[in-house]
């Protein structure tokens, strides 16, 4: 069994070796907007995002869920204007990528801390495309959650 995996695994390298590169240059992207996030720091966030990328949000409720939305300028501005003595660190725990062509599709499973205190949990879904300036973010969607975090 151990064989079959290694052997697919090598003929899935051979066959696509741009789809390794891509996956790693996605991860790139998504890390770099949550460390600006991290650091305030809009020039790391501003990049990652395609100019007419779409962010919303699942807004839990007794009933089913809702739909919140936010603009990418406000997102970045309010990650800008954070007050310095707040982090707000999004913690990927992994990443699921699917590929084809110019198109991606992102599922991140992660932790929300503030300040190194839990705040949530939940599934960020990212949709990309590459352009001729690399791999872009046109839509976000997540989950919040505050139960069954760990």
């Amino acid at each position: 069994m151990k064989k079959i995996l290694a052997i697919s695994i090598l003929t899935i390298m051979f066959i696509n070796p741009g789809h390794a590169q891509d996956s790693k240059l996605i991860e790139e992207v998504i890390s770099s907007l949550f460390v600006g996030m991290k650091t305030k720091n809009p020039e790391l966030v501003s990049p990652a995002f395609h100019p007419e990328a779409i962010m919303h949000t699942v807004v839990s409720g007794e009933s089913g869920g809702t739909l919140g939305s936010n603009s990418v300028q406000d997102f970045i501005n309010r990650i800008a204007t954070t007050p310095e003595n707040i982090v707000l660190d999004e913690r990927i725990l992994e990443y699921d990528i699917k590929i084809d062509g110019q198109m991606a599709a992102v599922w991140t499973p992660y932790e929300f801390y503030v300040n190194d205190t839990l705040s949530h949990c939940g599934v960020n879904s990212f949709q990309m495309i590459k352009t001729p300036e690399g791999w872009k973010i046109t839509y976000i969607i997540d989950t919040r959650r505050k139960d069954k975090c760990k």
